[in-house]
This record gives C-alpha cells, sequence and structure tokens, in this order.
C-alpha cells in the first residue's frame, strides 16, 4: 500500500483550511493543521511533514518566520514550502522566494489548482547542493538563489513564471521539454492553466533577451529546447 503523503497546513482561518482540507481528501493527501506559526513550527520538528503551506498573516509568528527558520534547520531544510498569501504583491512573493520557499500562491485561489502546483512541487523534489546557484549562457547569467536574470552585468526584468521557464530549460540544456512540463515551472494564480501559457511567456523570454537571442527552439508539436549553442547571428 502507498503511504499518502503529509502536508502541514499552517492557517488561521477556519473556511479557507476546511476548504484546503477537503481537497487534501479528495487528492489523496493526509493533512494536519496548525492555526498558529509557533505551534505550526514545532509541528514541523514532531512530524517532519512532506510538505509545509503556510500563511504569511499567523497570530505569534508569521509565515515568513516560520519558513526562514525551515531554511536554516539542516533537518527541515529540505522539507518544501508553499507559502499562501492575500498579500500578491511581487516584493512579497521575491522575500518568500528569496527566504527558501518552492512556491506562492495568492489567495483567493481554486483549491485544485493548488493541489496541482503541490503535486509539482514534491515531483519537482529540492535541487542537489552542490547544483550550481549561477548558470551562464552567451552574454547571460541567471543567479537561481537572488531570482535574477542579467546581461553583461546588467539586470533583466522578467517574471517569476518566465525565470522559472528559464531555470529548467538551463538545467535541463539540450533536452526537449513538453508545454505540460513546463507548466510546472508557471507562477499563475488563474483557476484555468493550459499548455498554450507557455508559447506566450516565451515569446515575451524572446522579446525581453533581445532581436539576436535564438538559444530557445521550438520543436514542433512537441515544445521547446535550450541549444547547447546558439545559432549563428
Amino acid at each position: 500500500m502507498v503511504q499518502k503523503k503529509r502536508i502541514l497546513l499552517i492557517e488561521d482561518e477556519e473556511d479557507i483550511a476546511a476548504l484546503i482540507k477537503l481537497q487534501a481528501e479528495l487528492s489523496g493527501y493526509k493533512l494536519h493543521v496548525e492555526v498558529d506559526g509557533v505551534n505550526g513550527y514545532r509541528a514541523v520538528e514532531r512530524e517532519k511533514p512532506d510538505l509545509v503551506l503556510v500563511d504569511i498573516m499567523l497570530p505569534g509568528q508569521n509565515g515568513f518566520d516560520v519558513c526562514r527558520k525551515m531554511k536554516n534547520n539542516a533537518e527541515l531544510k529540505n522539507i518544501p514550502v508553499i507559502i499562501l498569501s492575500a498579500k500578491g504583491e511581487e516584493l512579497d512573493m521575491i522575500l518568500g522566494l528569496e527566504l527558501g520557499a518552492d512556491d506562492y500562491v495568492c489567495k483567493p485561489f481554486s483549491p485544485k489548482v493548488l493541489f496541482s502546483r503541490i503535486k509539482a512541487v514534491l515531483r519537482r523534489g529540492k535541487e542537489p547542493e552542490k547544483a550550481p546557484r549561477v548558470l551562464a549562457f552567451g552574454d547571460f547569467t541567471l543567479d537561481i538563489s537572488r531570482y535574477l536574470l542579467k546581461k553583461n552585468g546588467y539586470p533583466v526584468t522578467i517574471t517569476l513564471s518566465e525565470f522559472g521557464i528559464l531555470k529548467r530549460l538551463l538545467t535541463q540544456q539540450g533536452k526537449v521539454l513538453t508545454r505540460n512540463q513546463l507548466l510546472d515551472d508557471v507562477h499563475n494564480d488563474d483557476a484555468f492553466i493550459v499548455d498554450r501559457n507557455i508559447d506566450v511567456h516565451i515569446a515575451a523570454l524572446r522579446k525581453k533577451l533581445g532581436p539576436n537571442f535564438n538559444w530557445i527552439e521550438t520543436v514542433r508539436g512537441v515544445g521547446y529546447r535550450l541549444r547547447e549553442k546558439p545559432l549563428p547571428n
């Protein structure tokens, strides 16, 4: 018998917790709920769940602090964290991700989409510690830990979804990735997500990276690949 994945939810809003608990049961997960940050962190230490869902605005200790403490604890740092919040500002998202969170979901959200994101995070797992934190290609560098893309040392502004897609293409350079595989890296809080969303993100990336950027190859009927060498201009 396959053991159910264990999720710890730290959420003080009863209605939201009940909704997530119902979807967890329908999706085949075991869910435990704590309603404040202090007891939530203690539950992480005690239970060592497969994944933690944590709200930002919590009594006692906020979700950022819970995430920070987990990532500074050698026994807990590899447990995936998804932050839930009504605060959708980009700076809050970046702070959560820089603290080590694996994803950031804004309220209100579709429970089905939330558990699709949970499934993607659990499937993706954590990168090995030895993985390079700065990836270079041509005139560009992608700093994984700082969520920063630079061209010739100057920052290039891209969205979190574009960052995730580019990171995936770079870490699997030369390999063809389907649109569905790349959907794992899209930060989209809409309830309706389709594989053609990837085409929009790729088009935006190509535009931002410049007219001479030809590293991203379209593989018709399949998806995309990052070439190991750019085509000559």
